[in-house]
C-alpha cells in the first residue's frame, strides 16, 4: 500500500534531520576564503628561495608548466592543489618581483626553511635565511605596505589584497622538516633531535599567536611527513634500521614525536586562541600510505629518486636534480626519470606531481584532519 503523503514527507524530514545529526559536517556552510596566505619550506614554496638565489633548473617544473616555474618539483604541490579547489589562482611568492600578483594572497615559504633560527645559512651555508620567524616578519611588512598600495599605488592597486582579506583568508603552514634534517645533519643522536623538538613546536606557537595577533582566524596546519622514506635519508644514512615499508624507522619515529608535539601544541593554542578555526592534518599517514600500499595507487620504485645520479636511491653527492656534471670525463645532465606519474619521490628530498595530488586528494576531505573538517570548511573551529 502507498504511504500517506504527509508521512512520506514525515519520514523524508526524518531522514534529513538524522543525516544532520549523524553528519554533522553537513550543517556546516562552506567558507569563503578570498585568499590563502601560506608559510613553509620548499614542500610549499612556489618561488621563493629560487627568486632569492638561484632559479630552479630544468627539468624542474617539466609535467604541469613545461618549464621551471620556481617549485622543486616536476609540476604541482599540494598548495597549488589548495588553492585551484578554493577557485583562487596559485600562490605569488612574496620574494618573487617579477610577475607577482598579491590580489589573492602571498606565499612566505621558502625552500629549506626552519621554524627555529638556523646555524648555517645559504649560500654558504645549507638552509634558508627565511625561517619561521622571518616569514612572519615579512607577512606583518606585508600588511602595512599592501594596504598603502592599495591607497595610493596607481596601477599596483589592483595587484594587492583587499583590507578584509586578511582576517577571511585561510592560513596554511608546512615546516617542521628542516629542522629535524638541521638535528640529523649536525651528527646529533636521535635523543638529541626529540630534545630539540620541544622548543621547535614552541617557537612555532609563537608564530601562531602572532599571526593570530594580526587577524589572522582560520589555520589550515599540516604536520611533518616521514622523512626517513625519503632518498636522501635512505642513501646518508645506510646503516639506519628499515621498516616493512623500506623507511628509515628511527627517522620516521623522530617525524612522529614531532607531530605528537605539534598536535598537543595546537589543542594548546585553540584554548589561547579562542576565536581561531584550526585544523591539524595529518599529511604523514597519508604520505605513509604511498610507501606501504605503493600497487593500490599506482607508484613505483618508491624510495627511488625520479629525478637524480647514482646508487641503489638514485641519489648520491654527485650531483642534483638539474645539474651536468662530469663523470669518468664525461658530461651527464642529470635529468628526470621516464615517467614521473608513476613515481613518489621527485629529487631525492620533495614529491612528484602525482604524489602530493594524491595527498591533496586524501586530506581535502577531512578524513586525516582533526577536527575532521573538510579544506573547503576549514573556517569552522569545530563540527557543531
Amino acid at each position: 500500500m502507498a504511504m500517506p503523503v504527509f508521512s512520506l514527507y514525515c519520514f523524508c524530514m526524518f531522514v534529513l534531520c538524522c543525516d544532520t545529526v549523524l553528519n554533522p559536517v553537513s550543517a556546516l556552510q562552506s567558507c569563503d576564503f578570498p585568499a590563502i596566505f601560506n608559510f613553509g619550506d620548499s614542500n610549499s614554496d612556489t618561488g621563493g628561495l629560487p627568486a632569492a638565489f638561484n632559479w630552479t633548473n630544468p627539468p624542474y617544473g617539466e609535467t604541469s608548466f613545461h618549464m621551471p616555474a620556481g617549485r622543486y618539483s616536476d609540476g604541482r604541490l599540494i598548495i597549488d592543489f589548495i588553492a585551484t579547489s578554493l577557485g583562487l589562482p596559485f600562490l605569488s611568492a612574496y620574494l618573487n618581483s617579477l610577475g607577482t600578483n598579491f590580489t589573492n594572497g602571498a606565499n612566505f615559504a621558502t625552500g629549506a626553511s626552519t621554524t627555529a633560527p638556523p646555524h648555517s645559512v645559504i649560500p654558504v651555508g645549507r638552509y634558508s635565511p627565511f625561517y619561521l620567524d622571518a616569514q612572519y616578519w615579512q607577512f606583518a611588512q606585508f600588511i602595512y605596505r599592501s594596504q598603502i598600495i592599495k591607497k595610493t599605488g596607481a596601477i599596483y592597486k589592483n595587484l594587492m589584497p583587499e583590507e578584509e582579506y586578511f582576517q577571511k583568508a585561510l592560513y596554511t603552514f608546512d615546516i617542521g622538516q628542516n629542522d629535524l634534517d638541521h638535528g640529523f645533519s649536525s651528527n646529533m643522536s636521535m635523543e638529541e633531535v626529540n630534545a630539540s623538538v620541544p622548543e621547535i613546536v614552541n617557537r612555532f606557537s609563537t608564530n601562531i599567536k602572532n599571526i593570530y595577533k594580526l587577524g589572522a582566524r582560520s589555520f589550515w596546519i599540516h604536520n611533518t611527513g616521514p622523512i626517513g622514506c625519503l632518498p636522501y635519508i635512505l642513501a646518508t644514512f645506510p646503516a639506519a634500521q628499515i621498516d616493512s615499508a623500506g623507511c628509515a624507522r628511527p627517522y620516521n619515529e623522530v617525524a612522529q614525536y614531532f607531530n605528537y608535539r605539534l598536535k598537543m601544541a595546537i589543542v594548546q593554542l585553540r584554548k589561547d586562541l579562542p576565536l581561531a578555526a584550526i585544523t591539524y592534518v595529518d599529511v604523514y599517514s597519508v604520505k605513509y600510505s604511498l610507501y606501504t600500499e605503493p600497487q593500490k595507487y599506482g607508484f613505483e620504485h618508491l624510495h627511488v629518486a625520479c629525478c637524480g645520479y647514482g646508487g641503489k636511491y638514485n641519489f648520491s653527492s654527485v650531483g642534483n636534480c638539474g645539474d651536468t656534471v662530469s663523470v669518468n670525463g664525461s658530461k651527464i645532465f642529470i635529468g628526470s626519470c621516464e615517467r614521473p606519474s608513476a613515481r613518489v619521490n621527485w629529487d631525492g628530498f620533495h614529491y612528484t606531481e602525482a604524489a602530493n595530488k594524491f595527498v591533496f586528494d586524501r586530506i581535502s576531505p577531512g578524513e586525516f584532519s582533526d577536527p575532521p573538517i573538510p579544506l573547503s570548511m576549514a573556517c569552522h573551529s569545530k563540527l557543531d
